[in-house]
């Protein structure tokens, strides 16, 4: 072997011993990925943690490391015309072939979730897979979340988590040991409110990015003619489109800072413990299977010059909380025959007059707590405040969902749970005061 030859070895195994996760007792990498809503309509949710999957087992996280809580009703869907595939872009490719699946279903929960991040195994014992993070002190973490937000919530098939039962979450993983450094990117309307104003101290050693500031929908986009749905959601698509691009070399600021100006629709936010946002992101999105090798090589020896993958713009992106309305929309467009139309406009009809009567309830709601003093109601109903009483907006929420609207089930209800928050954020209301307006009002 000549002295090239020898030199382009030696750094090809210098390189492959820097990109095993467990080298060097650098620790091991772990990863939660959880899409926390169902039905077709939704099917940008869990297209994102597939992807998100890909991206992960790709560069090399094995499949006992990383955890995926997904409803798992979109693949198989009777709406879905490629059946057993999902897309998270126009033209995509398959992103669900492989994808664990740990928990589904019923098993798609709030308490499921604590349960896996906290490492209790207990608490999960004959549900799903029965997968949770056993991580170490030494060890890598990454949680991806996609779902709808609300100020201070967002939202599972079955339930809603407060930012206070998150952060506190958070904070046992920290007291137990269970990651060096620990990443958070989550998708939701409100994203920000799960982290912002000190709610995540700076000390955890976490750093988390949200698809929006604490008072702004996040967005979807990719609308396919042949699904009828959007594929992906703005923010989501993006990062992962850079680590698709770029690989997993580039820094978690770089990557932030990407995104942030890529995403043209919301305020992409930062949170947490900045001074290890110069990591590269292959320490939480994996740097295996020659994906490290490769960004090593390309660094040094100029290997593999040549264009990137092009970036896809997302032109045609909506609020989520929109995406229904949207949705019937595209397909009243693309619809062919007037018995298709009349269906749809029908279903239009249906949503409107649904979302009016959601609105319509949370409207006397509020008006009957202020015991008619217009002026207060119309500022609770046209502000959005950053939540720091959880006791009594958790009570309130819960309420709501029980009496009212089952606010993990009906989207539109979720969005109305602002309203609840600044009550309870107001000095001019009690706990007690808004729950006997929600059961005045619901008839409980």
């Amino acid at each position: 072997m000549n002295t090239a030859a020898t030199a382009t070895a030696l750094l090809v195994l210098a390189c492959l011993a820097a990109a095993s996760p467990d080298a060097a007792g650098e620790g091991k990498h772990w990863a939660v990925l959880v899409a926390g809503s169902s039905t077709y309509m939704n099917y940008r949710h869990q297209a994102d943690v597939c992807h998100a999957y890909q991206i992960l087992h790709k560069h090399g996280i094995p499949d006992e490391r990383i955890i995926v809580l997904m409803m798992d009703d979109i693949a198989e869907s009777r709406e879905n015309p490629t059946k057993g595939i999902i897309i998270n872009k126009l033209n995509g490719t398959d992103v669900y072939h492989g994808v664990p699946k740990d928990y589904t279903g019923i098993h798609v929960t709030p308490e499921i979730f604590l349960s896996v991040i906290t490492g209790d195994k207990e608490a999960v014992a004959g549900k799903g897979s029965g997968k949770v993070l056993e991580s170490g002190p030494k060890d890598h973490v990454f949680i991806n979340f996609v779902d709808h937000g609300a100020p201070g919530f967002v939202a599972f098939p079955r339930g809603t988590l407060s930012a206070k039962n998150l952060v506190s979450a958070l904070e046992k993983m920290h007291e137990k040991k269970m990651y060096k450094q620990l990443v958070f990117y989550m998708e939701a309307c409100e994203s920000g409110s799960m982290f912002a104003e000190g709610l995540l101290p700076a000390d955890l050693n976490i750093f988390a990015t949200t698809a929006a500031n604490a008072k702004e929908s996040s967005y979807a986009c990719y609308y396919d003619k042949l699904r009828r749905t959007f594929l992906g959601d703005v923010y989501s698509v993006k990062w992962m489109e850079d680590t698709d691009r770029v690989g997993t070399s580039e820094s978690l600021a770089k990557q932030f800072t990407t995104v942030k100006e890529e995403v043209k629709t919301s305020h992409v936010q930062e949170y947490g413990d900045m001074k290890f946002s110069t990591e590269e992101i292959q320490e939480f999105q994996g740097g295996v299977s020659g994906s490290r090798v490769e960004s090593t090589l390309k660094r040094i020896t100029n290997f593999g010059a040549g264009a990137l993958p092009v970036k896809y713009p997302c032109k045609d992106s909506v609020a989520s909380p929109n995406v229904p309305l949207a949705v019937l929309y595209h397909r009243l467009n693309d619809a062919e025959t007037e018995g298709e139309k009349i269906e749809i406009r029908s279903m239009l009809a249906e949503e409107l007059l649904e979302r009016n009567q959601i609105a319509g309830v949370m409207e006397n709601i509020v008006k009957n707590a202020s015991s008619a003093n217009g002026d207060l109601a119309h500022t609770i109903l046209s502000t959005i405040t950053q939540p720091r009483d959880f006791d009594c907006a958790e009570s309130v929420v819960d309420a709501f969902s029980n009496m009212c609207y089952n606010v993990a089930e009906v989207d539109y209800a979720f969005r109305q749970v602002y309203a609840l928050v600044n009550m309870c954020e107001h000095t001019a209301f009690s706990a007690e005061g808004i729950l006997s307006s929600i059961r005045t009002v619901c008839g409980h």
